[in-house]
This record gives structure tokens, sequence and C-alpha cells, in this order.
């Protein structure tokens, strides 16, 4: 998890409340941020079981505004957000011009006013930047470097945010709203990044560690670290971006085409269309899969991944053991040949191979809640 270079590390504004904690920190994404408190395995199953408070701070938060917002954004990303309606929110893909990921991002209508968005840590300022020289007529892209990010997470949560705002026991999986809540103005929707129910609460910075504070009072809640959000991500076999998918990595290799809906497709109008457009068409040259690791020590990220015969066929890009299953898991790119449920592989780890099999993904059922219709 920690950050291989030695430039200083920025902070979230609640550093001092996860010091005071008795966090163990470490660099990510440009950040000192907690891996965590009491033990990763202890820290996963409390998020399993009751609720888990993250700080995604380090995040990116905007907001685009001005009537031409969505029409805009859609020129840098692969989902559509003319036609998404107030209180809802997508998960797209910001793409280069052939077809790789940039990032992978959140983008809302939590209100009236244009979109709101969160990126990745480490890719936030260039993400920005790229939006910020490209927006035409009257969007505009304003940074929210003053706000916070925290997400709770876990079949509790409901059941406790409800109890400081009633309303949000209302929301569904992907509704977003701007609200007041702990007396502060909040962006929040009901997601995250762990397969569990759960929400993500924008702040104001300044509000951020009293509203910690309030939230971690209930018995239900405890502080999680990143090295539990990262296992937990893991289960759910959701992407982390620079290492499941970068910039080289398709949408339909990396098995993300729910980003990618049929009127885009049809419109051709996004970044990389050609490429991806073929890919459907004609299939990729590799795919994203799970593995069970069945043996041996977990297979890591840069693990080699084998075929029957010995042959190097790919690599795992994402691997650890899961805490729920008590197995090794990892993810991974292969052949489409080599991709079908069930078929038996190799991988590699610590020079000594292991027997592996691809089984479908999420690796634990997602617990999302979804208002009935």
């Amino acid at each position: 998890m920690a950050d291989p270079t030695d430039a200083p590390l920025k902070t979230t504004p609640l550093n001092a409340a996860h010091r005071a904690l008795g966090a163990r920190m470490v660099g990510f994404g440009g950040y000192d941020m907690p891996v965590q408190y009491e033990g990763v395995l202890a820290e996963h199953r409390w998020t399993r079981e009751h609720a888990g408070l993250f700080d995604v701070s380090h995040m990116g938060q905007a907001r685009i505004t001005g009537e031409d917002a969505a029409l805009q954004f859609e020129r840098f990303v692969s989902n559509d957000f003319q036609g998404l309606k107030a209180g809802r929110q997508k998960y797209g893909l910001l793409l280069n011009e052939q077809g790789g990921v940039i990032d992978d991002l959140m983008a809302g209508r939590p209100d009236h006013d244009g979109l709101y968005v969160v990126v990745n840590a480490g890719n936030k300022d260039k993400d920005f930047a790229l939006l910020e020289a490209g927006l035409e007529g009257d969007a505009r892209l304003i940074r929210f470097d003053d706000r916070a990010l925290l997400a709770i997470q876990g079949p509790e949560a409901a059941e406790v945010m409800a109890a400081h705002e009633p309303v949000l026991a209302e929301m569904g999986f992907m509704d977003s709203a701007r609200l007041m809540l702990f007396g502060a103005d909040c962006f929040v929707s009901r997601s995250g990044y762990t397969g569990e129910d759960g929400y993500e609460i924008s702040v104001p910075a300044d509000q951020a560690e009293r509203i910690w504070n309030a939230i971690l009072e209930d018995a239900r809640v405890k502080p999680i670290g990143l090295g539990a959000r990262d296992s937990l991500r893991l289960e759910a076999g959701l992407p982390l971006h620079g290492h499941d998918i970068d910039e080289t990595t398709s949408p339909v290799e990396a098995g993300l085409m729910f980003g990618l809906p049929k009127a885009r497709r049809e419109r051709r109008d996004f970044p990389g269309a050609d490429r991806i457009l073929k890919e459907l068409a004609d299939g990729p040259a590799r795919k994203k899969i799970g593995l069970i690791v069945k043996e041996g020590a977990p297979a890591r990220e840069g693990a080699e991944i084998a075929d029957a015969d010995g042959a190097v066929i790919g690599r795992v890009t994402s691997g650890g053991p899961s805490p729920t299953l008590g197995r090794n898991i990892a993810l991974g790119f292969v052949p489409p040949s080599h991709a079908e449920l069930g078929t038996e592989l190799t991988v590699i780890v610590r020079g000594r191979p292991a027997a592996a099999e691809v089984v479908a993904t999420p690796f634990v059922p997602s617990k999302y809640y979804r208002k009935p219709a």
C-alpha cells in the first residue's frame, strides 16, 4: 500500500484524528493515510458484520457547472450523463483517444446544479487539468479542495446514518443528494467501494473531524484503514486504477462495459470508439478474470499466470487472502481462450507453481441496497 516516491506526503483534514486513534500511517496516492488501526483482518470482518468508517478525503472532488455541463463532460467519458436525473449518480470511465482508461470515476446530480464528480487520488490533478483545458461552452470545473470525503460501509451503515438523518434510509443504491447533515452542507451518495451497503459523504474540511467523531460515537461503527478497504474491494471484484486498469486497458478487456451504454456505442461519440467497438465485434486480445488460488501463498500483483502446459499467458493485477472466504483470490488478465469459468490455470508465486481456477466475480456477493420497484 505504500507510495514508492520520496515526495512529501499531503495530509487529509482527519490526519490528527487517525493518529489519535493509534492508526498505522503509510503513503498512498501522495497522502499520509491510515492503513490499519487494530488490524486488517479484524477491520475487514467488522465492516462485513457491522459498519466501518473510512477516510477517503484523498480522492478528488469537483463540480462541473453550467447548462452544458453534462454535454461537455460526455466528450471525455463513457457513460450517458445527459440523461442522468437529479438525485442519481453513475460510474464512468475517463478515456484516452486509444480507448484506454485514464481513470474511473463517479459523477452525479445531487441537485440541479451541474455534476458532482469524484476521481481517484493519484490521478486527480491530471484528470482535472484535462477537463479544465477541454470543457467548452459555459461548462466550468470547480475543484472542491476544501472538502473531505467519508465512507461508511457495512450492513449496519444505513441504520447508523438514519439515526442522524432519517431521509438517508430512503435512498437506494447510486442515489445522490445534497442536504444538511450534522449541521453542515453535505453531498451524500448511497454507494462505496467495498461491495457492502453504505454511503459516501462529502463534508466541509473544517467540519470533517467533528463529523467523523460524531459517527464514531455509535458502538456499531469502527474506523477502518486502507488495508481492509483494499481486501474488501478485491472480494467485491472491483478494479483498482493503476493496477487492474490503466491507460492501456480498454473497458472491453476490463469487463466494464456497463459503464458504456448502448446509446453511446451507437453514437460512437466517445474517445477511443474505434478500438472499443472493434473489440466488441471481434473480441479483445485479453480479458480480466477472477481466480481462486487453490494452494500455497497468495498470488500478488505481478505474479505470472500459466496455462496447463506451463506457458505464461498473463499476469495477476491484484491478489491476496480473502478473509470472508478463507481462500486466496486474485484478478488478472489472460487471453479469452483461457477466460472461461472453470478453466484450470497455474500462478507462479515466489517461483513455485500453484493451481488456480477461473471463477466469477464478485468473489463475495455484493449487498447494495436497491429500492423496491
